[in-house]
């Protein structure tokens, strides 16, 4: 049974007050908002005992002592990789023999969790303040200029890949029942690439592009679905298109090709894929796509267009309604990638800052133990990647890793 949530002793003394008062248990109850039965265990332990405090509970002890806890939370607070058997083993050395599963456990009621590690792109500083620049020199554009842009990327989906994460619900040794799993097959059974485009007012034209992409390709997707999609979305006379700094997007061709269209493009700092909304769509798109279970490439094609057809025009006028707070984000980090620490000091993911002094760090983990819902600012992983979906794996293992940064 999982354990109540115990009542603050401001309500338990009051159930007792009014109790005196005269009052029954069903009409404390429904005054307080308690249960009938809570409140009359909490009348019936004031007058045995005469106190309404939480009375000791029988039980073994810790395994692990306070001072055991402060250690391991120690150990991991500096190196957020250290794995179970590592403490196992330095608490062995300490005088106290545990396994990995108390070791488990002890972490978890600290609020610690394991976690992934996520992939993101690799930042230099002249992206860094490239992305600096853009954030400050839009963060006071009005709401009505990012309704009139244009977003655009390209993103793959594989045909049996992990494009989003499934649960099942099944009784015990029924995991590979059909109905419990999705099938695979080796290097994802073949994937599609796809570009496509949207506004503040809804998707615009999906198309899947079937050879490899160059210049020249390029400039023929444009030609053929940017402008029908504007004309279906209704923009607004001197509407601005977006696309990333993609070799194939930057060559001299094409922004020679966008300048004698007289195309307004929003100029992009690179390595910025969290600046740009249509990421959020792909995510939802993939995850659509995977809920239906194509088969092969024909229907995953297909099944690709029927559900970016079905995006809702809100979520999209969302996504862009608040772009101001990716900005805000922007400026905050200082530039960097917000970081996202998933469950490292806290049962929900909560976001950190990056690019602090050494002070500020000092000063935080110092502070750690007291206050455990404090945004850290510690070591993170990066590794260099695209923002497709293309999620890093973690062990889950006897030596799994407690505590990864990284951007979900």
């Amino acid at each position: 049974m999982a354990k109540t949530k115990n009542l603050s002793k401001d309500t338990r003394n009051k159930i007792v007050d009014l109790h005196q008062a005269g009052k029954t248990e069903s009409a404390i109850g429904k005054q307080l908002g308690v249960k009938k039965s809570t409140v009359g265990a909490i009348i019936r332990k004031w007058k045995t005992y005469k106190t309404t405090d939480n009375l000791p509970r029988s039980g073994a002890p810790r395994k692990i002592s306070p001072r055991g806890v402060k250690m391991i939370r120690r150990t991991v607070r500096k190196n957020p990789r250290t794995t179970r058997g590592d403490l196992v083993n330095d608490l062995q050395r300490a005088g106290t023999k545990v396994t990995k599963a108390t070791i488990s456990n002890t972490l978890r009621r600290q609020g610690l969790k394991s976690c992934s590690v996520r992939r993101v792109p690799l930042l230099k500083p002249v992206h860094v303040r490239a992305r600096l620049k853009f954030a400050r020199e839009h963060l006071d554009d009005p709401e009505e200029d990012w309704e009139n842009v244009i977003w655009s990327d390209e993103t793959k989906i594989e045909l049996f890949g992990k494009n989003s994460t499934c649960h099942v619900w099944g009784r015990k040794n029924a995991e590979l029942h059909p109905k419990n799993t999705i099938p695979t097959v080796k290097h994802g059974g073949g994937n599609i690439m796809l570009w496509g485009c949207f506004s503040a007012k809804g998707p615009g034209r999906l198309i899947r592009v079937k050879e490899r992409m160059n210049g020249a390709m390029y400039r023929e997707i444009l030609s053929k679905n940017l402008l029908p999609s504007a004309r279906v979305l209704k923009m607004k006379r001197g509407w601005v298109f977006q696309h990333d700094n993609d070799p194939k997007h930057t060559a001299r061709a094409t922004k020679e090709w966008l300048r004698k269209k007289h195309f307004k493009v929003l100029e992009w700092p690179s390595q910025s894929p969290d600046l740009n909304p249509i990421e959020n769509l792909w995510r939802e798109l993939k995850i659509r796509v995977a809920q239906r279970q194509p088969q092969n490439i024909t229907a995953l094609e297909e099944i690709c267009m029927e559900e970016w057809a079905k995006l809702p025009a809100t979520v999209c006028k969302n996504l862009v309604v608040t772009y101001r707070k990716r900005l805000t984000s922007v400026i905050t980090n200082k530039g960097a990638l917000p970081d996202r620490l998933l469950s490292v000091t806290s049962p929900e993911p909560v976001f950190c800052s990056v690019g602090c002094e050494l002070e500020e760090k000092e000063r935080f983990w110092s502070e750690l133990d007291e206050v455990m819902e404090s945004i850290p600012t510690g070591e993170r992983v990066v590794i260099g990647a695209d923002f497709n979906g293309h999620v890093g794996e973690g062990n889950t293992g006897d030596e799994e890793v407690m505590g990864k940064f990284g951007v979900k």
